[in-house]
């Protein structure tokens, strides 16, 4: 069991639900268990401005797993276009103001659609990357290994080294608009998430990197760290025991009984709770002038 830690009554956590988003539960439960208090909302009441809070009333927003809109026309296509034109412009005020981001799978794929990320010098308008269909068609659903970046800004991803989680998806492939955007990616270690291999090392191959994307990326983070997208799901590996070689690692001795996604929502949170803590009056953390 992931062991109990310090609450954070303050971290508020937004999840969009429904129209075909179907992993708020272990979302919402991933941030529950790490002290955070999540709400999930609907989806559309969200788009039509239906909730009680403002969205700066949050401090995380979080884009789940899933199929939104039946994904026909493409993974996030329709999705990222209900956001774009309804409701961006909050999104971007929430970012400006210091809010914390995480898309994950689905979420991940709208984030890059609306150009969300990767975010280059502020400019989250943009799209300059795309998730694509997996070089092996089809849905692909596996445990998969990852090694982080200890260079990137991502604050998600903080402490980490190498961490093991499902993906499940077809369309997942990272491509970049052009080898200069790869480059930059590198160059600003925006690349916190690879696929890796049996050694640890980033991979090409298939089965360790389920979908062929460039540069073994998993995921990207923008210039400032708060806002990330992942293909894997974390919300899938919250206990000890959900990992398939569980037993066998128990008790064979063998370092498995590590936080994994809980890790990824922990750092999240812990870095709106230090924001918060260190935070003076002069510097407001959460919203008193409301968007709407």
């Amino acid at each position: 069991m992931p062991e109990r830690t310090v609450r954070h009554p303050k971290v508020r956590v937004l999840i969009p639900t429904g129209l075909g988003l179907n992993c708020e539960i272990e979302t919402a439960e991933g941030f529950r268990l790490v002290g955070a208090k999540p709400d999930c909302v609907p989806l559309l009441d969200i788009l039509n401005r239906r909730i009680e809070r403002r969205l700066l009333d949050y401090h995380i927003l979080a884009f789940v797993g899933g199929f939104a809109f039946g994904d026909h026309l493409g993974a996030g296509f329709v999705y990222a276009n209900k956001i774009r034109w309804k409701i961006y412009d909050r999104i971007l005020e929430f970012i400006e103001a210091g809010g914390l981001i995480i898309g994950i799978c689905n979420g991940f794929q709208m984030m890059v659609r609306l150009g969300m990320l990767p975010g280059f010098d502020g400019d989250y308008r943009t799209p300059s990357v795309a998730l694509a269909p997996n070089d092996r068609l089809g849905y692909r659903d596996a445990w998969i290994q990852l090694v982080a970046d200890d260079k990137s800004p991502c604050l998600w991803t903080r402490g980490l080294h190498k961490i093991e989680l499902p993906a499940r998806h077809g369309e997942g492939k990272f491509v970049a608009g052009s080898q200069d955007i790869l480059q930059k990616l590198e160059e600003n270690h925006q690349i916190p998430l690879r696929y890796a291999d049996d050694l640890g090392q980033p991979t090409q191959v298939w089965p360790n990197n389920p979908n062929g994307s460039a540069a073994a990326v998993a995921g990207i983070c923008d210039p400032t760290g708060r806002v990330f997208g992942l293909m894997p799901h974390p919300d899938a590996y919250l206990y000890p025991f959900q990992h398939p070689q569980w037993s066998r690692r128990r008790y064979s001795g063998e370092s498995a009984v590590e936080e994994g996604g809980l890790s990824i929502f922990r750092n999240g949170v812990a870095a709106v709770s230090d924001r918060l803590t260190s935070a003076t009056p002069a510097t407001p953390v959460s919203s008193s002038h409301g968007v709407d």
